[in-house]
């Protein structure tokens, strides 16, 4: 194991001093809600607290909306969206995916809407920055006066038919936390492009978010913090160290950060961390293009393995991967080659740690139908990095590493 080398296993950006000192000049009158809607063409955008609290003031939006009160996911999800939902009194029902990628089951999510009557709306999920088949989703999903969240956490910039994502359902999300690309540390936007929700959603803000000045000050020593940890000689520290701990505890949920409670904040963000975003924003199609190619180097490179497929773009559409997935059909390989791959420091590592149905915390809050096949998906994932710390050896050490064991 590397100590003094870990890659990130997402393509966070790294946070340069110029932004960070650039935080004390006295002209910012820039504004992040701005850049957003400019950036998607989108007609409403609201910076927030975090990705899950955006998700959450979007639900108690369609509250006021609907008397419906289920919502539908999918079944290879971050349990956050269940915990959303759970915090604004709804129902969730958990809908199973594709075999080999993150789309919908249509069969079954066909089914469910035909007969949910109560379903206030769909989380349509572009896991990996993959965008889901969104004119399917749309075609069955407006039969039932179903409204339509986007989760764009990990797809900002990506695109469906020229068209970005969080522009394309009733509502959509994004997140702007530690290794999500552009990031404020903790931060999230609420984001529409219909313009009779936009008053519902300025209000249910208004009424819910407060000033927490203790909580926004700690964001902003973490931001520095982010800034000095987040490169490969010391991210083994806040990262991997950690994860070492827990899963000799025999906590693997807890090792990938994904034990949760229904507790998060969704208090105000300061003008300062939203400045600090801004001054990022310019960087964002720079970024894109470099998480791509990598990703395209392992698909290239990649291909043709027996065995083995990555999800990836559809025809129509645009991807941002932030990582790339590889799925493999034996288990045994999958594993052997993250173990060892996990050995050199350089980013593999998993998507999400179980299928939604498999979380125990979880279990109160879903109502449970079949997820064999996302449960299948998490036992045969992992993901490479497209972090910008990779370098060209690293990428050809990774292909050459798999392409090994994958032929042994």
């Amino acid at each position: 194991m590397s100590i003094f080398k870990e890659i990130p296993p997402t393509s966070g950006w790294t946070c340069h001093a110029r932004d960070i000192f650039s935080l004390f000049r006295k002209n910012k009158s820039a504004n992040l809600a701005e850049d957003f809607k400019g950036y998607l063409g989108a007609g409403y955008a609201e910076v927030t607290y975090s990705g899950t609290a955006a998700l959450y003031l979007i639900l108690e939006s369609l509250k006021k909306i609907s008397t419906k009160r289920t919502i539908l996911i999918p079944a290879y999800v971050c349990p956050l969206v269940a915990l959303a939902a759970q915090k604004a009194g709804l129902k969730v029902k958990v809908c199973d995916i594709n075999k080999d990628n993150f789309d919908f089951d249509y069969t079954a999510f066909g089914e469910f809407c035909a007969q949910g009557s109560d379903i206030l709306a769909v989380i349509v999920i572009h896991l990996g920055g993959v965008m889901m088949d969104f004119d399917r989703i749309k075609s069955i999903t407006q039969n039932y006066e179903i409204f339509i969240i986007e989760d764009c956490a990990q797809a900002l910039g990506a695109e469906y038919k020229g068209r970005k994502a969080g522009t394309l359902g009733d509502f959509s999300f994004f997140s702007l936390a530690r290794g999500k690309g552009l990031t404020i540390y903790e931060g999230g936007v609420v984001v529409s492009n219909k313009e009779k929700y936009f008053q519902v959603l300025e209000e249910t803000i208004k009424s819910l978010v407060r000033k927490n000045y203790l909580s926004e000050l700690l964001k902003i020593f973490e931001l520095f913090g982010y800034w000095i940890f987040y490169r490969p000689c010391l991210f083994w520290f806040v990262f991997k160290l950690p994860q070492v701990f827990w899963k000799q505890k025999g906590n693997e949920v807890r090792a990938f950060g994904e034990e949760y409670g229904v507790d998060f904040d969704y208090h105000k963000v300061s003008f300062l961390r939203k400045f600090f975003g801004h001054l990022s924003f310019y960087r964002l199609e720079k970024e894109i293009d470099s998480q791509r190619q990598k990703a395209l180097y392992y698909i290239k490179n990649l291909s043709g393995i027996s065995g083995l497929r990555a999800v990836q773009e559809n025809p129509g559409t645009k991807a941002v991967y932030p990582f790339l997935t590889l799925l493999f059909d034996d288990i045994n390989k999958r594993n052997l080659i993250l173990k060892t791959l996990d050995s050199y420091g350089l980013g593999v590592s998993i998507v999400y740690v179980n299928a939604i149905c498999d979380y125990g915390y979880l279990k109160p809050t879903l109502s449970l139908a079949s997820c064999e096949n996302a449960r299948g998906l998490s036992r045969r994932q992992l993901t490479l990095s497209t972090s910008a710390f990779l370098k060209e050896q690293d990428l050809e050490l990774i292909v050459e590493t798999i392409k090994k064991l994958m032929s042994e």
